[in-house]
């Protein structure tokens, strides 16, 4: 009885999630005002996360949950300090702020770097992380399932690295990747590969081996509606 009564948390999680996702987020940005003065769904929904508890050997559900649980909880800090302009602008946003989720009480900081990354060696997570700024990958308008986690992951990090994570320069034979590609190079340079390579992994035009990479700064304006 008790895994069915986590499975059906499980389930309600993802599915309110999905909702409000779907009614708040449209091309990337948030509906943070809106959000702001009615935020009973949101808290809602974070108060199921709250009791869930999910086992990083079961990885698809795990990742889903804690993801999606990341992804709130940044729209939740950013929605605490409306109106701000950045989640910069708020001390200890990433770092020092904590939410009750999955049993623990848990900062940002923590559920991208131990609970994720330091579970996973899998680059794609920084492309489905939103912390809230423009510079962020874009927040989609729908929760990240364990059914179509994998897809979703490749969907995003496409979309990113074919997109406005890269500046290319193909006369000079230089390209700019956002900054995220410098702070965490480790995570895209395993195995003894470059980021040039992994980025051909998912780009449509493939950058020549020789193109020489550099950085452009971060946008941490907020991306609201």
């Amino acid at each position: 009885m008790a895994f069915e009564g986590f499975s059906q948390d499980l389930n309600s999680f993802f599915n309110k999630a999905d909702a409000f996702f779907k009614e708040n987020v449209a091309n990337g940005k948030v509906a943070y005002s809106k959000i702001h003065a009615n935020q009973n769904e949101l808290n809602s929904i974070l108060k199921i996360a709250e009791g869930i508890t999910v086992s990083k050997a079961d990885a698809n559900n795990f990742q889903a949950f804690w993801i999606n649980a990341y992804n709130l909880s940044v729209i939740k800090g950013i929605v605490n300090n409306y109106p701000t302009n950045s989640p910069l602008d708020n001390k200890g946003f990433f770092d020092a702020t904590t939410y009750s989720l999955g049993g623990k009480q848990i900062t940002l900081n923590d559920i991208e770097h131990k609970l994720l990354r330091g579970n996973f060696k899998d680059a794609r997570f920084h492309f489905v992380l939103v912390c809230g700024a423009v510079g962020c990958p874009p927040l989609i308008s729908k929760a990240y399932l364990p059914t179509t986690l994998n897809a979703q992951l490749e969907e995003q990090t496409k979309i990113a690295l074919n997109g406005s994570f890269l500046r290319v320069n193909t006369k000079k034979n230089r390209v700019q990747a956002s900054q995220i590609m410098e702070w965490y190079k480790e995570d895209f340079t395993r195995n003894g590969k470059r980021e040039i390579d992994f980025i051909n992994t998912f780009r449509t035009e493939k950058l020549d081996s020789k193109f020489k990479l550099s950085y452009f700064p971060y946008n941490w304006n907020l991306n609201k509606q």
